[in-house]
């Protein structure tokens, strides 16, 4: 029964079909079903002849709504409004009851939907704006100067043929891996080790490995020649002596790259 229902209708009125569909949100139709099935039969006439509802029937027809909204079948209603040991009382606890069974039911569905949505998300690339998020607003920059000073390389084709489909997570994971190299080269740096110690040549072989597997070929003579950028290139430089707050670490990881190239050339 409806809140409007309950407040517009009097105790004790007798309502007719199509003032009951009105009222509480059924068909007329749905009503006549009801009643040539014998679930729900107006218990009153009017004096022309005209099916009535009382009290309890609209009691009954409270229950047959919740019911169907629960999804029960009408044969299996009507065993369940009949039975002669349940009165109204019993009737809501077990709606309420049907109810709260859903609810978990929805909420265990609502969680694999979100994880089956996040698993759609993640397996697509990921957009301008994740990079950004993830590197950056400078990120844009970056990838325009990269493109016009080696877009002509095999080096840049590859790249951008293994890097098109990686998703958020990918980038994520490939920051956080950088991250990782740089704290190395840092530790190594502010510790005193020199460029040509196991632990500063360990986080040259592992920056080498890392760009080998993520983006391009880089063997040890092509990775000699991109250390000499941390020197040669402002923006290089920039992003160990500046952005790590760690004055002279480019050069020293130069330095820890040749080291490195040497002792495999050997």
């Amino acid at each position: 029964m409806t809140e409007m229902a309950q407040v517009t209708r009097r105790a004790g009125e007798l309502l007719t079909v199509g003032q009951v569909a009105d009222r509480f949100g059924v068909t007329v139709r749905t009503l006549h079903h009801y009643d040539a099935i014998g679930l729900l039969r107006p218990s009153e006439r009017s004096t022309a002849g005209y099916r009535l509802y009382t009290d309890a029937d609209l009691t009954r027809l409270q229950h047959v709504v919740v019911y169907r909204r629960l999804g029960f079948a009408l044969e299996k209603i009507a065993l369940l409004i009949d039975d002669p040991d349940a009165d109204v009382a019993e009737h809501l606890l077990r709606q309420r009851a049907a109810v709260m069974s859903r609810l978990d039911e929805m909420r265990g569905l609502v969680a694999a939907i979100d994880r089956a949505l996040e698993n759609e998300m993640n397996d697509k690339p990921a957009t301008e704006q994740d990079m950004r998020e993830l590197f950056g607003d400078n990120f844009d920059d970056a990838q325009d100067e990269a493109q016009q000073r080696w877009g002509d390389t095999d080096a840049w084709k590859q790249s951008q043929q293994r890097t098109k489909n990686y998703t958020k997570a990918d980038w994520a994971e490939v920051k956080a891996e950088t991250d990782e190299l740089n704290s190395a080269f840092l530790q190594a740096f502010r510790s005193g080790e020199p460029a040509t110690s196991e632990a500063a040549m360990a986080a040259a072989e592992a920056h080498r490995e890392h760009i080998n597997r993520r983006f391009y070929a880089c063997d040890h003579a092509f990775h000699r020649n991109l250390g000499d950028l941390y020197v040669s290139d402002p923006r290089y430089t920039s992003t160990y002596d500046e952005s790590l707050e760690a004055p002279g670490l480019s050069q020293y990881v130069r330095d820890a790259i040749h080291a490195n190239a040497d002792r495999y050339a050997e």
